[in-house]
């Protein structure tokens, strides 16, 4: 646990993600990446330096989830705990009956989320977003966008002055899947419709393919977005991290 706070402090502090008196919410959808950064930022908020309010928010998005685990691990954690209640699901696939819905769906969320934030005066929400997301967002930008991009460490949203962080961008989507498993994550089985058959899916299978070969393939394509650097992507600290988890 102490590594891998550490290892999540190292993102916060190399990209200014907090600062004190900061009225963090981390949106949790349930799945392991979200709930395992509500437990690392849990304790990062022992740290004395480490000065601000932490809230959970999840939204719900209509598909009959029970979210009474994650309010569990809320309660023990004792941090503050909001669910959203949504028809976006039923919206999406039943009324629209889509067939691409994702980029509709991530939009709607987004906004219900951002309402839920500006609601309850907190100033940043932070997602789940680890090493392998920026990798393979990279990667899906290039091939299907013919573009050099990826989502942003920070990212302001200038509408509602909302700030997204992503604090788990050193750690690794195996060691977050060994850290869930060992404290026994609530985790939630997802139930949307076309969940590991997108276009990230496509990719994550090819990154596995390719790493068989080039071992260290996803190393060199995270170092290449720090040191370009993409938009946002230099640590503001100078401290390009080689031991990420």
């Amino acid at each position: 646990m102490q590594k891998l706070v550490g290892m999540v402090r190292r993102c916060v502090e190399d990209y200014e993600m907090i600062r004190p008196g900061d009225r963090v919410a981390v949106g949790v959808s349930g799945g392991k990446d979200s709930l395992a950064l509500l437990v690392f930022l849990s304790e990062l908020k022992k740290y004395p330096q480490m000065d601000f309010d932490l809230e959970a928010v999840t939204i719900d998005m209509g598909l009959g989830m029970d979210y009474s685990g994650v309010r569990g691990l809320c309660d023990r954690l004792e941090i503050p705990y909001t669910i959203v209640p949504t028809q976006i699901g039923p919206i999406l696939f039943d009324y629209r009956k889509e067939q691409n819905p994702c980029s509709m769906c991530a939009k709607m969320r987004r906004g219900a989320l951002n309402q839920a934030l500006l609601d309850r005066k907190l100033n940043k929400l932070a997602l789940g977003h680890h090493y392998d997301d920026a990798v393979e967002t990279f990667l899906m930008s290039l091939l299907f966008e013919g573009r050099i991009s990826c989502f942003q460490p920070v990212t302001h949203l200038d509408r509602t002055g909302i700030d997204q962080i992503r604090p788990m961008l050193y750690l690794h989507e195996k060691t977050i899947d060994h850290f869930a498993q060992r404290e026994n994550l609530p985790i939630l089985t997802n139930r949307c419709p076309v969940d590991k058959v997108t276009k990230r899916a496509e990719v994550k299978d090819l990154l596995y393919r390719l790493s068989g070969e080039y071992p260290d393939l996803k190393e060199r394509i995270f170092g290449a977005m720090q040191r370009l650097p993409l938009p946002e992507w230099e640590p503001k600290h100078h401290s390009k991290r080689k031991n990420i988890e």
